[in-house]
C-alpha cells in the first residue's frame, strides 16, 4: 500500500511539474485567440464535452484575470510571459466567449 501511495504521489507531482513552467512562445501579432489557445493551452486544457474550452471561477471570468494568469502561470500552469498586447486581449476574449462560469 505504501509503494502505491508513493507511486501516485510521484506521478501527481510529475504532472504538476510538467505543466508548471515558463514557455517562451511568442504569438504572431495577427494571431487569433483561438489559434493561440489551440497551439498552447490545449496541451493541458482539453475542451469540455459541451464544447466550452474552460470552466472559469467568477474571479477568473474577466480579461485582466485571464491575462494575468496566462502571463504569470501558477504552480500547475505554464506561464506564457510573451503573450502580451493585442494577442493577449484576443486570447482572453476567446476564452471568455467560449467558457462557462461556475
Amino acid at each position: 500500500m505504501k509503494k502505491v501511495t508513493v507511486l501516485l504521489a510521484t506521478v501527481g507531482l510529475a504532472g504538476l511539474i510538467g505543466c508548471g513552467k515558463t514557455d517562451n512562445y511568442t504569438p504572431a501579432v495577427t494571431a487569433t485567440g483561438e489559434e493561440i489557445f489551440s497551439l498552447n493551452c490545449t496541451k493541458c486544457h482539453k475542451p469540455n464535452t459541451d464544447g466550452s474550452v474552460l470552466m472559469l471561477s467568477a474571479a477568473m471570468a474577466n480579461k485582466d484575470a485571464i491575462i494575468k494568469k496566462v502571463q504569470g502561470g501558477s504552480m500547475g500552469m505554464t506561464a506564457f510571459p510573451n503573450i502580451t498586447g493585442e494577442p493577449a486581449d484576443r486570447l482572453a476574449e476567446y476564452v471568455l466567449a467560449n467558457s462557462k462560469t461556475k
